[in-house]
């Protein structure tokens, strides 16, 4: 009798469970006019990763039409390099700094070869959540990082993708904290990358398959800023050419859940629900009210 008193209680007075706080993107926006009114941030500072010299372009970012899918538009990374730092130019877009734990997942195309130019140049093509780094060995620091090395790049010629959890960094000379998952082999094509954060781990799935779990001193403590780029690594540069090597990545979608441990059938399930109901953006994951930036 007495949960009989208690369902009718709650039925009388509306309450039910909280909406699930959610951001989702598919990037079906006219422009990228459009797409910084959605909380969009284009970087601009020049600074690390990269190589040395090289700038960071707004117009290295770009909304097309997909030729697989009638009506369904990608958001497209673009950088070049003609081996030079000056003539080297790379792209990064950052959402908002409002996410810690929950679910992260984005589907992306990843080149193995550049759209126009000679093939070899290291680049990397990331999906990524990041605090800002306020000084060397900053305690408040923290990132979750994917990087596709279609070239290598970081020392090694191996193509592979890092699924690296950081917990803190000094820039110069380098000297990382981290744990790092590398996937060797080929990864040319699309790809769902998916990041679960919560109860003290994070653990990592490319295409519904889990590679890694990472925690302890590596588990994010601060919220971060979603974040695509693609940049070259430093120090591996084929020679000059007078014609530029053209690299690009592209992204279908993006999706964070707050607090919500999302298995990847059911971020693929609420992912088709947002397309069936014709939804192409939400954003009820609230404000930090901390400073968001687009430089790292």
């Amino acid at each position: 009798m007495r949960s009989l008193l208690l369902v009718l209680l709650l039925a009388s007075t509306g309450a039910h469970a909280a909406a699930p706080e959610r951001l989702f993107d598919d990037f079906s926006q006219a422009d990228v006019v459009a797409l910084f009114s959605h909380g969009w941030t284009a970087r601009s500072k020049a600074g690390h990763p990269g190589v040395e010299g090289a700038s960071w372009k707004a117009a290295g970012l770009s909304l097309v039409d997909d030729p697989a899918q009638k009506g369904n538009r990608l958001l497209r990374l673009s950088g070049r390099t003609d081996g030079t730092g000056a003539g080297t130019e790379q792209a990064q877009i950052c959402h908002q700094r409002k996410y810690l734990e929950g679910t992260f997942a984005a589907r992306i195309r990843f080149n193995d070869q550049p759209f126009s130019g000679i093939d070899g140049d290291p680049v990397i093509q990331t999906f990524y959540a990041v605090a800002p780094l306020r000084h060397d060995y900053d305690p408040q620091f923290s990132e979750l990082d994917w990087e596709y090395l279609a070239n290598g790049g970081w020392g090694s010629e191996k193509t592979r993708l890092y699924g690296i959890s950081w917990q803190t960094v000094r820039i110069d000379p380098w000297d990382a904290h981290n744990q790092q998952h590398e996937e060797f082999g080929s990864l040319n094509g699309w790809h769902t990358l998916q990041m679960q954060v919560g109860e003290g781990k994070v653990r990592w799935f490319l295409d519904g398959r889990e590679l890694a779990r990472h925690g302890g001193r590596n588990y994010p403590v601060v919220p971060l800023a979603i974040s695509f780029n693609l940049w070259f690594s430093p120090g591996g540069l084929l020679p000059r050419s007078d014609e530029p090597r053209r690299w690009q990545q592209e992204v279908d979608w993006v999706f964070h859940a707050r607090n919500a441990l999302l298995s990847p059938a059911e971020v693929d399930a609420a992912v088709q629900d947002y397309r069936r109901r014709g939804v192409s953006r939400e954003d009820t994951v609230p404000a930090s009210g901390l400073e968001s930036r687009c430089d790292f």
